[in-house]
């Protein structure tokens, strides 16, 4: 099962969760990307993510197929959001499971990955002082 979201509203980490992995999994992997407080000494009063909708939603979803295909996973959930995202706020959670663990969590690195590389979604930081579009890929 491929399930790929984009939204604004917040992300239920709790419903995500327990959606991923099968009976068969061995292994259920959650990464959690989260809006942090500082970046480069700077302090960070919230995010903004903008979108090119179609096309993002598509290489997300080509980034959890190729995922699940590659390391032989049985669910792979992926959700990122747009618009505002306070401090402490997930941004992404990636949910992957397999029968074995060194498949779940490589397939979870490689679409967070992905995501940085190659789907236009973008970041930008809100300081006291101004704002910055980030893109670096950390």
């Amino acid at each position: 099962m491929v399930q790929v979201v984009i939204q604004q509203e917040p992300i239920d980490i709790t419903r995500v969760t327990a959606d991923a992995g099968t009976d068969s999994d061995g292994a259920v992997v959650v990464f959690i990307g989260r809006a942090r407080n500082n970046s480069n000494g700077r302090t960070v009063t919230r995010l903004e993510y903008e979108i090119y909708d179609g096309m993002a939603h598509k290489e997300l979803r080509k980034a959890a197929e190729d995922a699940s295909a590659r390391w032989s996973l049985n669910s792979c959930i992926v959700v990122h959001r747009y618009g505002p995202v306070a401090i402490g706020e997930a941004s992404i959670i990636i949910a992957t499971s397999a029968p074995h663990r060194d498949n779940a969590f490589e397939a979870a690195q490689y679409i967070i990955d992905t995501v940085k590389e190659k789907v236009p979604i973008w970041k930008k930081e809100y300081y006291s002082d101004g704002s910055s579009w980030i893109h670096e890929t950390e």
